[in-house]
């Protein structure tokens, strides 16, 4: 007997999750169920592929090689079946987006509109995450392309969408809440600044921006949130690290929001719309890509870096 694309899925998912029960319910199956397709792929390969103890389910060495093989095949599976689903016509089907947190809020909902306008039959199927869990999500086949900065996510075809500028915000009876003027670094020497945990690329710029001013990252709070980052920043508990996007947009919704530029030109955020190489929607992505810059073009100029 050959093993089978579901029996390799369950494999996947014991490796990712390291217990049966977590792994079954990832899959939707039953614990005996997963564990009996478990053994008859054990059985098809004639091999141990996993050991199972008190502290979960481990991978043999070889158990360890199939299961990376396991993860190139279930992807391979996926990207024919988004070619299947996109057929004839340039945007049809559902295609699984993977973006941001810190940008989809803000860019998608316009776009997503014009997209289902255009294209009545296709879907934008959107998953928000940290840079990091993007890219392994792209790798093993789970989204189909994602919004990010193509720096974190080498080896992958990409198209540039457009360079955010970065702020910074502060409570209305700060110093720096006197001007709407862009900020220099000299100007945040010594300060505080407030970002996202770790994890998120707007961290690291936040961690530049810290090195090359002289000042620092709180080391009391990390932000789960922008908005959660501007709102500890009104009661004086350092500048909130934004990005033009955001900052720009929610200074026009609320005009008594303290945000100023950071003149600095490292502080940038250059997003991409980044799919695997081995994607055969290239053509359709681009399109996708074409609506994203268009909806940019909407906000404020102020929020992006000129090329």
């Amino acid at each position: 007997m050959r093993p089978s694309l579901r029996q390799l899925q369950y494999l996947v998912a014991i490796a990712d999750t390291g217990r049966y029960a977590q792994a079954a319910s990832e899959v939707g199956v039953s614990q005996p169920t997963l564990s009996e397709q478990i053994n008859l792929l054990e059985d098809a390969l004639g091999t141990r592929l996993l050991e199972r103890g008190r502290h979960g389910a481990l991978l043999t060495p070889l158990g360890r090689v199939i299961t990376d093989r396991a993860r190139l095949i279930l992807r391979e599976m996926e990207d024919l079946k988004a070619m299947a689903r996109m057929g004839e016509d340039a945007l049809s089907g559902r295609v699984r987006l993977g973006v941001l947190p810190s940008v989809g809020p803000y860019l998608l909902p316009e776009a997503i509109k014009q997209l289902h306008a255009e294209y009545q039959d296709f879907r934008l199927l959107v998953r928000e995450e940290r840079s990091g869990d993007l890219g392994e999500a792209l790798q093993s086949g789970a989204l189909d392309l994602v919004i990010a900065t193509s720096g974190d996510l080498p080896d992958m075809d990409s198209v540039p969408l457009f360079s955010e500028s970065i702020w910074v915000s502060s409570a209305p009876d700060d110093p720096l809440a006197g001007t709407r003027a862009p900020v220099t670094l000299a100007d945040l020497k010594d300060r505080e600044l407030l970002s996202l945990g770790r994890g998120h690329r707007l961290t690291y710029i936040a961690e530049s921006i810290a090195e090359a001013a002289g000042c620092r990252i709180s080391a009391e709070y990390e932000g789960t949130s922008l908005d959660a980052l501007r709102i500890m920043a009104t009661t004086g508990a350092g500048l909130a690290v934004l990005p033009g996007v955001y900052a720009t947009r929610e200074a026009r919704r609320d005009p008594d929001l303290m945000v100023r530029r950071v003149d600095w030109a490292e502080a940038r955020r250059d997003l991409s719309l980044i799919w695997r190489r081995s994607s055969p929607l290239s053509a359709s992505f681009s399109r996708i890509a074409d609506v994203l810059r268009a909806t940019a073009r909407r906000f404020p100029a102020e929020a992006f870096v000129a090329p």
